[in-house]
């Protein structure tokens, strides 16, 4: 690709979380991709220091679109992607951290796809019932036998008086 001529970029910093995030986007309109409808291809450097330790790191990321120049600019296309990144964290974070997805030793049959949409299930109405997941997950600790139930409006005292 032709980035050392790149005219269109976009550049933004975030301070948060005891970091400094920095994000080039980097756009070349390019008709000589072997990709059906390519318009753009973008290059996307993350350059990240930890304020406390004073750590950095670079990442880089290549993004290929239909969108064209008019549709999408350097900073729309960054935009896109890093929504892309919230999705990662909101669902597969949770999936990996808090149900131990990529621990899972279920891998044959429809074992996987069955556990991914119980996994799901659980994740949406954890999310109804607490402020995070975390929280919820708290909530059912503190009464493991009867929050289940509740969550599902299926009442605890299933005895029938006479």
């Amino acid at each position: 690709m032709p980035w050392q001529g790149v005219r269109a970029a976009f550049r933004s910093t975030v301070r948060a979380h005891g970091r400094i995030d920095t994000r080039v986007v980097e756009v070349v309109s390019f008709a000589g991709l072997d990709f059906p409808y390519a318009r753009q291809v973008a290059r996307i450097t993350r350059y990240r220091t930890v304020q406390a330790s004073g750590k950095r790191s670079r990442e880089t990321a290549y993004v290929i679109t239909d969108l064209s120049s008019g549709q999408a600019d350097p900073q729309r296309i960054g935009e896109i992607v890093q929504a892309e990144w919230g999705i990662e964290n909101k669902i597969h974070y949770v999936r990996d951290v808090t149900f131990g997805e990529d621990a899972s030793r279920i891998r044959t049959g429809h074992g996987p796809q069955n556990m991914a949409t119980l996994r799901s299930v659980a994740m949406n109405f954890l999310r109804r019932m607490g402020r995070s997941i975390a929280d919820a997950r708290r909530q059912l600790a503190i009464a493991p036998h009867t929050a289940p139930l509740n969550l599902f409006g299926i009442p605890c005292d299933l005895h029938t008086h006479p």
